[in-house]
């Protein structure tokens, strides 16, 4: 069995802090390159490549129209995400019922 490339793993592909400012970018609707690259300061051949992680990811998806490459949000492999996160928050809601429980039948007494 061959093993997925890292960079098409949503979770590696979201832990780059410039890949999530570029998914947030995405939210507003498709944008070219160019209009992605303007608040960063780095080369539109390094957004490019923030990009195509994005799009091995499934995060992204790219159409040219004329010689522009326009990009778009997808945001569905985000709910592996969601869904990882959502069993840590069931255990932690789990932790802190049993902790109320126990401060209720063991109330502090003031000195």
């Amino acid at each position: 069995m061959s093993r997925p490339i890292a960079s098409a793993d949503v979770f590696v592909a979201i832990a780059d802090p410039t890949r999530r400012a570029l998914l947030d970018k995405l939210c507003n609707g498709e944008q070219a390159v160019k209009e992605l690259a303007e608040p960063f300061a780095m080369s539109l051949p390094a957004i490019s490549q923030h990009l195509q992680i994005l799009c091995e990811a499934g995060l992204v998806q790219m159409r040219k129209s004329g010689r522009q490459r326009l990009y778009r949000l997808n945001p569905e492999p985000l709910k592996q995400v969601s869904d990882w996160i959502n069993e840590y928050e069931q255990f932690w809601q789990d932790k802190l019922g049993a902790l109320s429980n126990y401060l209720e039948e063991n109330p502090c007494l003031d000195a």
